[in-house]
Order: C-alpha cells, then sequence, then structure tokens
C-alpha cells in the first residue's frame, strides 16, 4: 500500500478531505508518509538541503546562544528539545561545541529530540554524546527550564487552503478519474476568524494557507515549558507580507529531488510538502500562551549578532583550516548569509525571564 492509497480509501469512505489531511498524511502517515518512510530526505540525495547540512557554524553559534540562555537561567540543570532533528547533525554540532568550550553546561545539559522518523534515530549522529534522547511528543516533558529549537519545522505543518471567492472557501481533495482533484466548500469559522485577526481582507480569487496547527504547537510547547526560550527558525513572513497582493498564489511549494513544483498531488509521499511560516502568528498566539517576543530577525542578522564574523576571523588566525577548507566555510557562510540569510527568520520568545537575549 503506498500513501496515495491510504488517502483514496479516506476519500472514497468520507468524501472529499480538507487540503490540511491531505498534507497531513502525504507527510507523516504511520510508515508510509514522506517523513516517516524511513528515507534519507536530506542533502545531495535527497531533496533539498538544510543549514546543518550546509555547515557546522550554524550549530556552534546556536551553542553559543544557548550559553547565554543558561547563564541567564542561573546557570543549572538545563534542558534543550529539538524538533525534527533528522539525522541529528544541528544536535551534534552544539554539543560538540559546548563539550570543548563550556564542561560545565555540557555536564548540565539534556538535550532530547522529538523526530518522527523512527529510522533518523537509527542513524543519529549523536551517539558519542550521553547526554541525548528521543521522545515522541513535548507532551511527554516536563521542562523546569531550558531551551525548545526547531529549525525548518513549522513550515511542514499541514495547512488549511483557502480562496477567496464571494466568500472565503475552503480546498477540499477529492479523487475522480485517475487523480486528486480540488473541491472549494465554505471556510470554517476558525479560518475566517484567523484572517480577521490580523485584519486581512483577500481580495477576490487570492490563495493563501492558514497554519492552525502552529496554533496548538505553540500552546503544546508553553505547557511543558515552565521557565526558558522557544528559538524557531525557518522561512517566513510577516502577515502583511505573507497575505499580500504579489503573493495571490500563496506560499504552497513542493520539493522533489531539488527541483521545486507548486504541485502536490503529484509525487505524494515522496516529495516535501511546506508553506511560509506566518511569523505574526507565531509571535501573537505565542503572546497568548505566555510565550513573550524576545527578538525577530533575518537568519542573516542572528547569526552576526552572535559573532559569526569574529568566529570566522578567529577560525582563520588559529589555521584552523587549510586554506581549501577556508574558502569552503566561507562559501557555505555566503550561502547562509547572502541566499537563506534573507528569506529565512528567527523568532527568540521567551517565558518566567525578566531578561532578554
Amino acid at each position: 500500500m503506498t500513501v496515495s492509497d491510504v488517502i483514496r480509501q479516506r476519500i472514497k469512505a468520507d468524501g472529499p478531505i480538507p487540503f490540511r489531511d491531505f498534507m497531513d498524511i502525504a507527510l507523516y502517515y504511520p510508515g508510509l508518509g514522506y517523513y516517516t518512510s524511513g528515507k534519507n530526505r536530506i542533502g545531495t540525495e535527497g531533496d533539498y538541503f538544510t543549514s546543518p547540512t550546509v555547515t557546522p557554524i550554524i550549530g556552534e553559534l546556536l551553542g553559543k546562544q544557548i550559553e547565554e540562555m543558561w547563564t541567564l537561567t542561573g546557570k543549572g540543570q538545563f534542558t534543550v528539545v529539538e524538533y525534527g532533528a533528522g539525522a541529528g547533525l544541528l544536535c551534534n554540532d552544539i554539543l560538540n561545541m559546548l563539550l570543548h568550550s563550556n564542561k560545565e553546561l555540557y555536564d548540565q545539559l539534556s538535550y532530547v529530540i522529538i523526530e518522527k522518523n523512527t529510522l533518523a534515530r537509527d542513524i543519529a549522529f549523536v551517539s558519542s554524546h550521553p547526554n541525548v534522547s528521543f521522545c515522541n511528543s513535548i507532551k511527554d516533558l516536563n521542562i523546569s527550564c531550558g531551551c525548545v529549537l526547531s529549525n525548518e519545522l513549522v513550515d511542514n505543518f499541514p495547512v488549511h487552503l483557502v480562496v477567496m471567492e464571494d466568500a472565503l472557501m475552503e480546498v477540499f481533495v477529492g479523487f475522480k478519474d485517475g487523480g486528486f482533484h480540488e473541491v472549494l466548500k465554505p471556510a470554517a469559522t476558525s479560518l475566517i476568524d484567523y484572517l480577521k485577526e490580523f485584519g486581512v481582507e483577500l481580495p477576490q480569487g487570492f490563495r493563501a494557507e492558514i497554519n492552525l496547527d502552529a496554533i496548538d504547537w505553540l500552546k503544546d510547547v508553553s505547557s511543558a515549558l515552565q521557565k526558558g526560550f522557544v528559538i524557531t527558525i525557518d522561512y517566513g513572513l510577516a502577515s502583511e507580507d505573507l497575505y499580500s497582493a504579489q503573493r495571490s498564489n500563496g506560499s504552497l511549494r513542493c520539493f522533489y529531488r531539488h527541483q521545486v513544483t507548486s504541485t502536490p498531488y503529484l509525487n505524494v509521499g515522496d516529495q516535501d510538502i511546506t508553506a511560509h511560516v506566518n511569523f505574526s502568528a507565531l509571535r501573537h498566539y505565542g503572546a497568548r500562551v505566555g510565550l513573550e517576543c524576545s527578538s525577530y530577525c533575518t537568519q542573516g542578522e542572528y547569526l552576526r549578532s552572535l559573532g559569526l564574523v569574529e568566529q570566522l576571523r578567529q577560525m582563520e588566525l588559529n589555521g584552523r583550516y587549510q586554506v581549501s577548507e577556508m574558502k569552503q566555510k566561507l562559501f557555505m557562510v555566503h550561502t547562509l548569509l547572502m541566499e537563506m540569510g534573507p528569506r529565512f527568520k528567527v523568532l527568540v520568545q521567551q517565558k518566567g525571564i525578566d531578561t532578554q537575549v
């Protein structure tokens, strides 16, 4: 059975399903979904790259950020929870940095990975770190003090698709003549209220995504975190830009063998499906559940604020890399700052902390 078969059976039993459910099954159906089938999705042999696969520098700089957070919270026991860690590259880079530069913190640190891909757990590059564990859900945790970290997570939450006609309509997915097709139905009140919350009035024919799952995620994170921080790294925009006229076709994108398309109904289960994150929503609904915005900026600005330029200079002065390796590092940093940097944003939220990072 394929994930397409699962969706077809669901449609046969229930009729057309919300696009949000289609996306959820395509990405996360146990054992068959894009992220749960056990296949490698990242890197040259996969469908896309992430920052940790480009360079370990981002992990090293995040290690410095975690040091600062640990200091602000009193230098006691500290838990880092990373969502969607994949093979653990970012985790490994962070812990290697702390092991060599701050053994006191390293010894007090618990690093918990929440990862739906069970194969990724088996190949994770973190076996040398005894303070790493795996967890199925943040609901199983009670974090007295720590940091919840995600890198390119929220863009993969299943989204509702809406289209403005005479009234707001939601996209449902049906199946006929051997293929999936879209069916429009009146949008639920929750979707209409979401747009009203940000003063968004979509013009006729405008197509957009609404990520209600992100609101539930923030609630779960805040419930589990008594004191500490949330770092969200992803590509996205503020609501006024996300729903602006130039984005009338929405931001939904699919990644298949390093090719980008806007067709989610092909290669179902074998291609990634993503949508831009509404960072205004993360800030707005985060505040409602006790997560105060500490900072919000582009990834490039964030890395510079953590000392990226100085770190590169020290690496060069210390002879840490040969000339050819250093050129490669500089190229990777250029990718992070110039190509990925402006598109990616970093939101830091805090709870129970008086001082901002």
